[in-house]
């Protein structure tokens, strides 16, 4: 096992600041509201945490606009707050991870104060500005993420600057060195303070077309899809350039001890998806593989079919990771239902790779219905349908008032999940056969056998429809996962595999010899058996 590195052999457990605990009672979640939660995330057993931006910021898309890269929102708490979070996880043998948000800034950022203050001040070129199209309108086609054109026009100085999200979060030139390192000092910042690494935001969109060509429209969209859809980015993401400037921030990483590690929030399909790994591996540590979250049907079928393309296509050496969840997708039990939900959770913690777990997954959180007037995401204030404000609701503590995330008489920033008296850490931690007491054992599991953690992958074909079965093997460890993603009983035939011990179901209740050459797997259920 020393021979990889703990992000490799760990599981990663994303927190939202804003939703996790409220240290200090004033609705919104703070930096020693998590360090107080630390002793829970420790007996769950995850590895590393990673925070979602907590740097100063006018909160436009609640933090991705940042307006200063190296301090801390005094929303959240101060830089001695933070070293004390980042100690106290490190004392308990946790590491932590910060987003880092490259791509834009926010409006408020006193380099773009500089840039749009005249059309020759230094800072102008830290940003993208383009005159007028010759009829006074926007410079091209180019759409934002979150509705309606890209850019932005400004009075002052007679020209659009662009905007792939917020007006209010411009985006960076990264084709001007000092933008480079501006960012790449800000970076050095944190790791000299003891970060372990970063999840980068939007890294495959960090450089724009030089000739500012329009992008080609989608001629499947309709309407209801999302904004974001209209177009293929062709022009706006995944531009040859951006391989080179990740490339510099890895080395940057690599340059520090302790396993630091880069990843990358890249929302491509697999085959591009596994360039970012870069020819020499050496670009990000882990491209985030986002294929379980946007995937189209939950069915055993796909879900074989997906894992096993993207094990042939990632690079030799790669590690490969895998993702449920997290605050911009509906939650997973949201997504494919309750009923599927010990399977996913399942299929998460054994496969080969590392996982990413997303605050409240290992409770069955689900989305919680926001009214219109209380809804704070950007997109959702335009078209309510595409608010991200649902999945990033309080986390839920106990069967107190606010689910123990805010004393009694506060208003949290967003509502608390009606089932919260029931469906809480507090009420699952007593409950061994709770989905918490599958998910904390499935973490122990992964822990304490290495055939989990750092073993090969092959997937079993001669089962029936609506299962999924792969082997995990380590030296002489040799696992089967078998999973009924569907709603019948099945029986598997595997008779070449002889007997085997269940070590864990998904319903907690059944463990001991099991006879593969008539294995009966009952609805929803899922087995890790030992061969």
């Amino acid at each position: 096992m020393t021979q990889y590195a703990w992000w490799q052999t760990g599981v990663i457990y994303q927190i939202y600041p804003r939703s996790f605990m409220d240290g200090n009672n004033d609705g919104v979640g703070d930096l020693n509201g998590i360090t107080q939660r630390l002793d829970y995330l420790q007996w769950l057993g995850v590895d590393a945490i990673w925070l979602s931006p907590i740097y100063p910021s006018p909160m436009a898309d609640f933090g991705y606009d940042i307006s200063n890269y190296t301090d801390i929102e005094p929303l959240f708490g101060n830089l001695e707050d933070f070293d004390r979070l980042l100690e106290q996880a490190h004392q308990r043998g946790m590491k932590c991870i910060l987003d880092f948000v490259p791509c834009h800034s926010s409006d408020q950022h006193p380099w773009f104060r500089e840039a749009r203050s005249s059309q020759d001040n230094p800072k102008r070129d830290w940003y993208i500005w383009r005159d007028p199209a010759p009829d006074g309108g926007v410079p091209n086609n180019w759409l934002s993420n979150f509705g309606g054109t890209a850019w932005q026009y400004d009075e002052q100085t007679q020209q659009y600057y662009l905007h792939m999200f917020d007006a209010r979060q411009p985006d960076l030139n990264w084709r001007n060195p000092e933008v480079r390192n501006a960012m790449l000092d800000a970076m050095r910042f944190w790791l000299e303070r003891g970060v372990d690494g970063f999840r980068v935001d939007v890294i495959w969109m960090m450089v724009k077309d030089m000739q500012f060509r329009d992008n080609p429209l989608r001629l499947d969209w309709k309407p209801g899809d999302s904004n974001e859809s209209i177009q293929i980015g062709v022009y706006t993401e995944d531009q040859p350039e951006v391989h080179e400037i990740i490339r510099g921030m890895r080395a940057l990483v690599d340059g520090y001890a302790g396993d630091r590690v880069l990843i990358g929030e890249i929302y491509l399909e697999a085959e591009k998806l596994v360039t970012y790994y870069g020819p020499q591996l050496d670009e990000v540590h882990m491209p985030f593989n986002f294929q379980f979250i946007t995937m189209e049907s939950w069915s055993a079928e796909t879900i074989r079919s997906c894992v096993d393309a993207y094990e042939a296509m990632l690079p030799t050496g790669a590690w490969p990771n895998w993702v449920l969840g997290n605050h911009d997708r509906p939650r997973i039990a949201t997504r494919i239902g309750c009923d599927q939900i010990r399977i996913a959770q399942m299929l998460l913690l054994t496969l080969r790779g590392t996982p990413t777990c997303y605050y409240g997954d290992e409770l069955g959180m689900e989305n919680v219905v926001v009214p219109v007037e209380m809804i704070n995401d950007p997109p959702g204030k335009k078209n309510p349908l595409f608010s991200r404000d649902p999945e990033r609701t309080p986390m839920q503590w106990d069967a107190s008032p606010n689910a123990g995330f805010s004393a009694a008489g506060i208003q949290p920033w967003l509502p608390i999940a009606q089932d919260y008296q029931q469906q809480n850490i507090e009420v699952e931690q007593q409950d061994p056969h709770s989905y918490l007491a599958l998910v904390r054992a499935l973490l122990s599991l992964r822990h304490d056998i290495p055939a989990l953690s750092i073993g090969t992958y092959t997937a079993v074909l001669d089962v029936p429809e609506g299962c999924f079965a792969f082997l995990r093997e380590h030296e002489e460890q040799r696992l089967l996962v078998v999973l009924n993603c569907s709603g019948p009983d099945l029986e598997l035939t595997l008779p070449r595999l002889g007997q085997g011990h269940i070590l864990l179901a998904t319903s907690l209740d059944r463990e001991g010899k099991v006879e593969l050459s008539a294995l009966q797997l009952p609805a929803n259920e899922g087995y890790i058996i030992e061969l």
